[in-house]
């Protein structure tokens, strides 16, 4: 007996000197860890996420940034009415203090853009009076030069940062008034950034868009993208994303979905009502868009793209019997003056029926990208990723190429245009459109608090976007199963965070997004 109390009690000293060595050097750090945690993270409601506090989130100049991050001093009710679409843009995350902008920070210079835009008036002048001339009879309108135009002042907006400040009041003045500008022509030839297309129509091999470059009385130029598919209709499961339609509700709602994540990376769009027989057909100059018009069966007026592929009739757009319903997308600034470039993106899809990309079978394809310039350094990666958390919230498959503008080098924030493909399943979600994230496991921290905030009950992504998109004039834009659709692709963002943040750690997962500030050694943001 006395030798087996004897072991008894040795195994006992022996288990509690482990539990003692544990306690301290592995348990007690992580009690403390936690307690430090707990100041920095808040509740995300129901989403059983975590809320990062404002100490991680680097920005520009932060003079109106000290405890405005609090998120724990947010007591709306979520129940209590009201706009949460005005209170999500009063919170403090969306009223960060930007950079003091000197004229290397801008893309345009006030006289710069006045000048170019005076030698438009003289150009629209000369052609006017050159078909007066001939025998093409169109209806004319008069053409005025107003310096203080919202689409002027739009284009003078833009920045290093973003195509437009947060409270920039020319934005839903621009809105309205491409909802309401008198469209002087139509269909001219025009330049993207990437290529050159003849007359109204984009089409490729694969597939066909239609959109026409409208302009209006006071210089201002939009491009029409015109309703091809019923809201209520989804994709059908048989069709590649190459061959996809384009859907006018689309442009209009990312417009508004990339407002609400404060990205403002994609140009002002708007749905409007435009009537094809007096607004395009009685107003071209081209007369290969002229004709391509004809009148239906049922009397309905209809046109289609004079171009090399799929240019036939059953490929038409046609009104009821004139009113066609589309987006309008604000032109951004002619290259000659904003100039721009496009990129191939480097999750880009394959546009065959079978291929596949290395990206679609090298897990480890990221570690080969972070080698390659530009993408070795700087900013370019994280925009990216940004990208792709927009493009699948949306739906978007077709993101094959993106565009910067050359001023501001590599540095320069990602432009996010042609996003018509997506909204097109509400019932899918995409996961290989996350690619990067997954892959990468890194994101911008200022662009996960904002996720973080729009998963809250008092703000919930879909309730946002309902309420910012019933001020579009074709309201609704989204059904209601495309705006659910929103919330649900959300926390699998965050879910796929968080376990990058279980796998690799919260500080190999989040980045601060830094930028060279000519006036100061480095300004975040």
């Amino acid at each position: 007996m006395p030798g087996c109390l004897r072991d008894r009690l040795f195994l006992a000293v022996t288990l509690t000197a482990i539990f003692s060595a544990d306690f301290y050097f592995i348990l007690l750090p992580k009690l403390r860890s936690m307690g430090q945690g707990s100041r920095q993270f808040c509740s995300c409601g129901s989403s059983n996420l975590t809320l990062p506090w404002q100490g991680g989130l680097a920005t520009p100049r932060l003079s109106n940034w000290t405890s405005v991050l609090s998120l724990e001093g947010t007591t709306t009710d979520p129940t209590d009415g009201g706009s949460k679409l005005e209170r999500l843009f009063a919170h403090p995350l969306y009223n960060i203090e930007t950079p003091a902008l000197g004229p290397e920070e801008r893309l345009l210079q006030v006289e710069q853009l006045v000048e170019y835009y005076r030698r438009k008036v003289s150009h629209w002048e000369r052609s006017v009076h050159a078909v007066a001339v001939s025998n093409v009879t169109v209806i004319e309108h008069e053409v005025t030069f107003d310096p203080g135009a919202s689409w002027l002042k739009f284009h003078l907006g833009i920045n290093r940062y973003a195509l437009y400040s947060r409270n920039d009041p020319a934005i839903p003045q621009l809105l309205k008034d491409m909802q309401n500008m008198t469209v002087v022509s139509a269909g001219e030839r025009w330049m993207d950034g990437i290529s050159k297309f003849r007359g109204c129509c984009l089409v490729k091999p694969s597939g066909h868009h239609l959109k026409l470059a409208l302009k209006m009385h006071n210089l201002a130029k939009a491009m029409f993208k015109p309703m091809r598919q019923q809201r209520e209709e989804e994709t059908p499961e048989d069709f590649f994303y190459f061959v996809d339609l384009q859907r006018h509700n689309a442009e209009i709602a990312a417009f508004h979905l990339d407002r609400v994540l404060d990205f403002r990376r994609v140009p002002p769009v708007t749905g409007r009502l435009v009537n094809v027989t007096g607004e395009i057909l009685q107003v071209t100059h081209n007369e290969d868009l002229r004709a391509v018009f004809f009148t239906s069966p049922a009397n309905n007026t209809c046109f289609f793209a004079k171009c090399l592929y799929v240019c036939k009739t059953e490929y038409a757009v046609c009104g009821s019997p004139d009113l066609l319903e589309g987006s309008l997308s604000a032109y951004l600034p002619g290259l000659s003056i904003g100039p721009r470039i496009s990129i191939p993106n480097p999750w880009i899809r394959s546009y065959t029926f079978t291929g596949r990309e290395e990206w679609e079978v090298n897990p480890f394809y990221c570690d080969t990208i972070k080698q390659m310039y530009p993408y070795n350094s700087g900013n370019r990666l994280l925009n990216i990723i940004d990208m792709s958390i927009f493009d699948f919230l949306t739906g978007n498959m077709d993101r094959h190429h993106y565009e910067i503008f050359t001023k501001f080098g590599d540095e320069g924030f990602l432009l996010h245009l042609d996003n018509a493909r997506g909204f097109g399943k509400h019932s899918q979600d995409e996961m290989s459109i996350l690619a990067p994230l997954s892959q990468c496991c890194m994101i911008k921290h200022s662009t996960l608090l904002r996720l973080h905030l729009l998963a809250r009950p008092e703000f919930r992504l879909s309730d946002v976007m309902r309420e910012s998109l019933q001020g579009d004039p074709l309201r609704p834009v989204l059904t209601e199963p495309h705006l659910l659709a929103l919330d649900r692709r959300l926390q699998k963002v965050l879910r796929m965070v968080q376990h990058c943040i279980r796998r690799l750690g919260r500080d190999e997962v989040h980045h601060e997004l830094k930028h060279h500030h000519p006036n100061s050694n480095t300004a975040n943001v």
